[in-house]
């Protein structure tokens, strides 16, 4: 049965990217920066799991700011304790779809167990085609209710599991020959991805940011040094001015926009070992508007666009106000 035809609103945000073209000492500069404020901001969030699922005037979130700032300052204390916050709840949801997804396979074997092999009960359910299949099943039943049992225990305690960096990463470090990879480009690859160098736009800051700022005309960046290690400054008021500059060529124009107005624009700057590069991301909140309705679209004649959802691709052709191909039609294919 199909669904009823809806429309998709607009994405809620912006991200682009540039590449950062940095020299042996800035490299250097932002792998310590990274690297002290991520061990701290992977401390803050092992102290907010330990806090558990509390109203948020309850999640301490001053005290913990407040113990932040003296090792970094207060606005890189405000982008790790808001991380930590992002990651926890995400944390949970992610549980919660979990659980959703192993109950749905846990009826889905149930049912179909409590078929003979080879028939159909009155409600539709079929049976597996042979023993073999039947007895594979009941196996794999008893693992999922064994991974649903932890999965309810963590939602119980409000304390998810999180690897910073990422658990597919960690466990990778235990088959570094089927991934065909050394120690040292894993260690490589597990440093860059726990490396903590995002900071918050702010609304009324010079161009959008202040710890992260970039000069819309000369493209230049420059970021604010954590206090160990403002000794590293290079330019004024504990700031680290990076030797290469930035452009932006995608959505250049809206980001012009935003950061001559003011506008807050988050910033975050990764490494990606792989390819031995840098790069500074740019994100923002895009206006949100209500789209319009199916029947309010066709009813101003706007073309549509009809997608066949098939196996391995997508096809595509333009629909007239009546849902009807139009003449001639040329359909398009995504594999």
């Amino acid at each position: 049965m199909l669904a009823a035809p809806f429309t998709v609103a607009a994405p809620s945000g912006v991200r682009i990217r540039d590449r950062l073209r940095l020299e042996a000492g800035d490299e250097k500069v932002l792998r310590l920066v990274g690297e002290h404020l991520g061990r701290h901001q992977r401390a803050d969030l092992a102290e907010r799991v330990g806090i558990g699922q509390v109203a948020g005037k309850d999640a301490r979130r001053a005290e913990r700011k407040k113990k932040l700032t003296a090792v970094s300052s207060s606005r890189w204390a405000g982008a790790m304790t808001r991380a930590s916050e992002d990651q926890y709840q995400l944390a949970m949801r992610c549980l919660f779809d979990e659980r959703a997804s192993l109950c749905r396979a846990i009826g889905t074997i149930s049912r179909r167990l409590a078929v003979p092999c080879g028939q159909r009960s009155k409600s539709g359910a079929r049976g597996y085609a042979d023993q073999s299949e039947r007895a594979h099943k009941q196996r794999r039943l008893h693992l999922l209710q064994t991974q649903l049992a932890a999965v309810e225990q963590k939602i119980a305690s409000w304390r998810p599991s999180v690897t910073v960096g990422g658990r597919r990463l960690a466990r990778l470090r235990h088959h570094l020959a089927d991934a065909q990879l050394t120690e040292a480009q894993w260690r490589r690859r597990w440093e860059a991805a726990r490396l903590f160098l995002t900071a918050d736009g702010e609304s009324g800051a010079p161009h959008g940011n202040y710890t992260i700022a970039v000069d819309p005309g000369e493209g230049t960046v420059s970021i604010v040094l954590p206090e160990p290690l403002r000794h590293l400054a290079n330019a004024p008021r504990g700031r680290y001015r990076l030797g290469c500059t930035v452009t932006f060529h995608h959505r250049r124009g809206e980001w012009l926009d935003r950061v001559t107005a003011h506008r807050a624009v988050r910033y975050d700057i990764t490494c990606d070992p792989a390819r031995d590069r840098w790069y500074l991301d740019a994100s923002w909140s895009a206006d949100t508007t209500v789209p319009p309705t199916p029947h309010e679209l066709t009813a101003r004649g706007t073309r549509l666009l009809g997608v066949d959802l098939n196996t391995d691709h997508l096809a595509a052709c333009l629909l007239d106000r009546t849902a009807t191909p139009s003449a001639n039609p040329s359909p398009s294919r995504w594999t």
